[in-house]
Parts: structure tokens; C-alpha cells; sequence
């Protein structure tokens, strides 16, 4: 019997079961294909650090002693799909089994649920990577129905005995968010820590994408500073430990302008890592956790403060992705149907936060969680902007955006589309709140203290029509009820200046 397996670009887990003993009727294939170029533009360092990350891995796996066939886009142009190219390798090297991991996404494990192979017999296996297996989700969640995240997490936390005394949750509390809200001030800003980052030649991978005609988007770089391996990962980690961590609760929602690290600050960037599995979210919950017990500088909220991205947030988006999918992608609870503005491709506005944030994330492939929601998702929610197109920016944009994260993320917690699924209320704000948490509005050309003059911000404005537009749907959300109740105590003048600049905004969107 010969078999093949397959290994996905974000299925590079070295632990897995599959992997401990060279076995010489098993053939590893590892493909770059256009199909996963194509469905969104991606950035182009998204897509050199998957196809890099997938080299390294193959030669990783060769140098075991395992049979390897490393295809690029010039050994898989002819071939349209996956199955189409599994069809024909498992013709031209005699293969009976096909065995692959569950997909994470939706559209992948359809497309390999559905091939068909003739004769090949197609085995699908658990990827071994997340804490919750797969077939326990409908455990914890249920189809179009609410779940909350707090009381998940703390299930998790208890089933996993994490940050845990006895059956208490360690320190008293179970969640110090509220001690994770401070603002960098200048001399925050002078500690800030340089990113960690690598030299990563892909230069031959952009001349095979430019070859192949792949679109790409930002900022395109022949020597790539992310981490594409399983060496590199574990010192991205071991460095969040010691540097970045003693800080990352206490900074985790604050931006900046004024500094050359404003792009990385304390986040532990480990998201892509994780999510193509060169590293297990169990191993970087026990290395922070066994940083924490070492290290007196990292108090009970820093730590929290991780795990809860993690073992709570990042389990709990899963579940909520696997559970409502494929009805999930079509959801549009507020009826938008804007289109993206032209600065969301460039950056060019004069709105400094988004400005900023959108700047970024065309530069390095990423931008941070709060920048994701509260800026770009935010500002995208208030216009208006609809569903499927965020999604696509999101997914494409993001070194880490793989669709079972990226889309409840965006479509649920950012845009709330999902109508609550993923987030009790509409995370929607105005200007102030970008004003609590950074430095953007010091500099810019709008008022954030205005709402309605030609020079205010645009966020402000926006906030009020958009708590106007769906007021009949807020009211009966407790946590949103008082934004409309006090819209309502504004004069008529007042209104409907506020509606006027909205809608101007919106209009001129591509001139802010």
C-alpha cells in the first residue's frame, strides 16, 4: 500500500502523530497552488511567509528521513484545484490511501470531502493543535445561537487548570481586563522594545509569484522579518517571555503614533506561528505561564491577560466559526452594503489613526488587535461598509488571517454582522475613545471635540448616525440602549447637523 499525505500550508505541526518514524510507503506532499493565491489578494508577505514556511518545513521533514515532494507554482500551474492535483499525483506515483488533516477552514475541508479520487481510499485525521478537539465543539456551542466568551473561558480554565487555586481562579479574579487599559505617555514610549525579527530570503518566492501573475498587496520585501520556522518561533516566543511580556496586559489596547515600534509594542505577534502550527497553543500558554512563575516582574494581570487570548479567545472564535459555518458567511444582521474606500489600499487619508493603522498593516502584513476592531472594523461598521467586503480586506491584508479566525472575528466582533454570535453589543465608538487609548488625535487635521463642524472628526459623527440608523435594533440591547437614549435628548438642530456630516462622510470618503 502506498499512501499520501497531505499537508496543508497551515498544518506545519512537527508534533504531530504522523511525523515520529520515517515510513518508506509514505509520500508527504507539500503544494504551493494557485488556488490559495486567488480566492482574496493577499499581502504579498502573507503569502512568502506561508509558501517559506511550507519550504522550510518539507526540508525539515526530508532531513528526518521522510519521503517529501515539495511542489511550487511552477510544478502546479497546470492544475486548477487541489483535488485535481491529488488525482494526478496519486496516478503517477501508484497511491491507494490519501490521508489528510481537518482543514480549519470551511471551504477546504468541503473541497477534500467532496473529491473524488476513484479507487484512492481518502481518510481525513484530527491536526492535533487545538486544546478543544473538534467533534467536543457542540459541547460548548450551538448552531445560531449566543455564546458568551467570559463563561467558555473560565470553562476552559478549570478543564485545563490554568491560572487556577483549587477550583478558584487564581489571585481571586477571573479576568483583570479592566487593569489592561493604560495609555502609553512619553516616557512609555521610550521603553518600548525593539521587534524581534529575522532575515528570511524570498526572494525566489516573489519572482515565482510574479512569474505566475499573483496579485498581491503592501508592502513587498526579498528579505522577510517574520519568523517561517520552527527554530525562529520558539526564539519569537522565548523573547515575548523575557522582553515583552512583563507589559503586554498592562499596553495591549493602547496605539501610538510617536515611536518606529508603534507597529509591534508588546503584542507577542505569535498568531501566525500558531495559526500554520509551527508552534502549539499549549506550549505558549505553558512557556508564558512558566515565565510568569520566574519572574516576580510579571504580575497576575500581565499573564491573564495572555492566556485569555488564547485558551479563551482563540478556542472560543474556532467553535464559534465551525458550529455556524456556511450560513456564518452570508450573515448581515445590519444590512450594510458600503463599499471599501480607496485609502483602505493605500493609506492615504488624512484621518491620522487610520492613517496610521491602515499604513501599517500595508507595511508589515499586520496590525494589532486593537487597531483591527476599534480603528479599521470600527470606522468600516459606522459607514456602513458591507460584510463580505471587510471580510476579504481582513483576510487578505493579515499575515495571520486564515478564514476560521479572521471571519468571526471581523464579521462577527468587528462589524457585527452576526447580529450578537460572537459580541453582546456593536463595538462601535467615536472619536473619545481613540483619544483615551492613543496619541493620534493630538496631531491630526480633525477636531475630536467636534462633532458636526467641517473640520470634526469624521468618527463622531458617524457614531451618532449609526446609533441613530439602528436605533430600533440598539434600544433592546442593554448594552447599547443608552447611546440611543441620549442621541434622542439631542435637539432637532443638533440631529440632524450630526446626520448631515454622516452622510457627507460617507459620501466623500475617499477625500477625509
Amino acid at each position: 500500500m502506498q499512501t499520501l499525505r497531505l499537508i496543508l500550508g497551515d498544518q506545519l505541526n512537527h508534533q504531530h502523530s504522523w511525523f515520529p518514524t520515517p515510513q518508506s510507503d509514505v509520500l508527504y506532499v507539500i503544494a504551493e497552488l494557485h488556488q490559495e493565491t486567488a480566492y482574496v489578494s493577499h499581502h504579498a508577505q502573507k503569502i512568502c511567509a506561508f509558501f517559506a514556511a511550507m519550504r522550510d518545513f518539507a526540508q525539515e521533514l526530508k532531513s528526518r528521513g521522510h519521503r517529501v515532494l515539495h511542489l511550487t507554482l511552477d510544478d502546479t500551474s497546470q492544475f486548477d484545484n487541489l483535488p485535481e492535483m491529488l488525482s494526478a499525483l496519486c496516478h503517477e506515483h501508484s497511491i491507494d490511501v490519501v490521508e489528510y488533516q481537518r482543514p480549519d477552514e470551511y471551504r477546504l475541508r468541503r473541497q477534500l470531502d467532496q473529491m473524488d479520487l476513484g479507487p484512492v481510499d481518502c481518510r481525513e485525521v484530527d491536526s492535533e493543535h487545538f486544546l478543544l478537539h473538534f467533534d467536543e465543539l457542540p459541547d460548548y456551542f450551538h448552531k445560531s445561537k449566543s455564546t458568551r466568551m467570559e463563561p467558555f473561558y473560565r470553562k476552559m480554565r478549570v478543564r485545563f487548570d490554568y491560572l487556577m487555586d483549587g477550583t478558584n481562579p487564581e489571585g481571586s479574579q477571573w479576568n483583570y481586563d479592566a487593569s489592561n487599559r493604560n495609555r502609553l505617555v512619553t516616557k512609555d514610549l521610550a521603553d518600548l522594545p525593539e521587534p524581534l525579527l529575522f532575515s528570511n530570503d524570498v526572494s525566489r518566492i516573489l519572482k515565482r509569484l510574479e512569474r505566475h501573475g499573483v496579485e498581491t498587496i503592501g508592502k513587498s520585501l526579498s528579505t522577510l522579518p517574520w519568523p517561517v520556522n520552527r527554530e525562529q518561533g520558539l526564539m519569537l516566543l522565548d523573547y515575548f517571555c523575557t522582553r515583552l511580556l512583563p507589559h503586554y496586559g498592562r499596553f495591549q489596547d493602547a496605539m501610538t503614533a510617536n515611536s518606529k515600534h508603534r507597529w509591534s509594542l508588546y503584542h507577542s505577534r505569535l498568531s501566525f506561528l500558531m495559526n500554520v502550527k509551527l508552534l502549539s497553543p499549549r506550549e505558549v500558554i505553558d512557556s508564558a505561564m512558566a515565565a510568569y512563575r520566574q519572574n516576580s516582574a510579571i504580575d497576575i494581570a500581565q499573564i491573564e491577560g495572555f492566556v485569555r487570548q488564547i485558551l479563551g479567545w482563540r478556542e472560543f472564535i474556532r467553535g464559534v466559526y465551525w458550529i455556524n459555518m456556511p450560513d456564518y458567511a452570508a450573515m448581515n444582521a445590519l444590512g450594510a452594503d458600503g463599499n471599501l474606500p480607496k485609502f483602505f489600499w493605500t493609506g492615504d487619508t488624512n484621518m491620522r489613526c487610520l492613517q496610521h493603522a491602515i499604513g501599517d498593516s500595508l507595511r508589515h502584513a499586520y496590525a494589532h488587535h486593537i487597531q483591527r476592531l476599534m480603528l479599521i472594523g470600527n470606522y468600516a461598521m459606522l459607514c456602513g461598509i458591507a460584510p463580505d467586503e471587510i471580510d476579504s480586506w481582513y483576510l487578505g491584508i493579515y499575515i495571520d488571517a486564515i478564514e476560521w479566525v479572521e471571519m468571526p472575528n471581523t464579521r462577527g466582533m468587528s462589524q457585527f454582522a452576526d447580529g450578537g454570535l460572537v459580541g453582546s453589543k456593536p463595538y462601535a465608538a467615536g472619536g473619545n475613545y481613540i483619544n483615551k487609548m492613543s496619541d493620534y488625535c493630538s496631531d491630526c487635521k480633525y477636531d475630536v471635540k467636534q462633532r458636526t463642524d467641517e473640520n470634526s472628526c469624521p468618527f463622531n459623527s458617524l457614531y451618532w448616525d449609526f446609533i441613530n440608523r439602528h436605533a430600533e435594533q440598539l434600544i433592546r440591547n442593554p448594552r447599547a440602549s443608552m447611546a440611543v437614549r441620549t442621541f434622542n435628548r439631542f435637539d432637532d438642530t443638533e440631529r440632524q447637523s450630526i446626520q448631515d456630516r454622516a452622510t457627507w462622510c460617507r459620501d466623500h470618503q475617499n477625500s477625509l
